[in-house]
C-alpha cells in the first residue's frame, strides 16, 4: 500500500501532509487490515511535519511526499529540489530550534537521504507497533 502526492512548498504544506498522513494510515487499518499503533501514528504525523518543514525551508519549489507500508513499518519520503544533504547540527541544549532531524533519527527506525539528479529524496521507516 502506498501513496504519492505533490506539495507546493507553501504554508500550508505541512499541515496537508500531516494529515495526509493520518488519512493514509487510518486507510491502512480499515481496508487492508495494517496494525498501527497510536504511537505509529503520532510519530508518523511528527516525521512528516519535521520532513515538510526542512524541504519548505531549504528547497524552493515543489516537493513530493511518499508514504508506503514496508512490512512492518511505514515509510516516509520527502522530494525536493535541494542538492545539500541536510545535517544533523552538534548537540547544544541551549539552541532554540533547529532540532528536527535529530528527532527524526532518534524515533526512525531507519533514515536515508539519496541524490537525485534534480535534487535529494529522505526517507524514514516508522516502526508501525511497538
Amino acid at each position: 500500500m502506498s501513496v504519492a502526492v505533490p506539495l507546493n512548498g507553501g504554508d500550508t504544506s505541512i499541515a496537508e501532509a500531516r494529515h495526509l498522513a493520518v488519512d493514509f494510515l487510518t486507510r491502512a487499518r480499515a481496508d487492508e487490515s495494517v496494525v498501527v499503533s497510536d504511537r505509529a501514528m503520532d510519530i508518523t504525523q511528527l516525521v512528516v511535519s519535521e520532513l515538510v518543514t526542512n524541504a519548505c525551508k531549504y528547497a524552493p519549489g515543489p516537493m513530493r511526499m511518499e508514504l508506503r507500508i514496508d512490512e512492518d513499518t511505514v515509510a516516509v519520503t520527502v522530494r525536493d529540489s535541494a542538492t545539500a544533504r541536510p545535517v544533523v547540527r552538534s548537540e547544544d541544549p541551549l539552541r532554540i530550534g533547529g532540532h528536527g532531524l535529530e528527532i527524526v533519527m532518534a524515533v526512525a527506525q531507519a533514515f536515508a537521504v539519496h541524490p537525485e539528479p534534480a535534487g535529494k529524496r529522505v526517507t524514514a521507516h516508522i516502526a508501525l507497533t511497538g
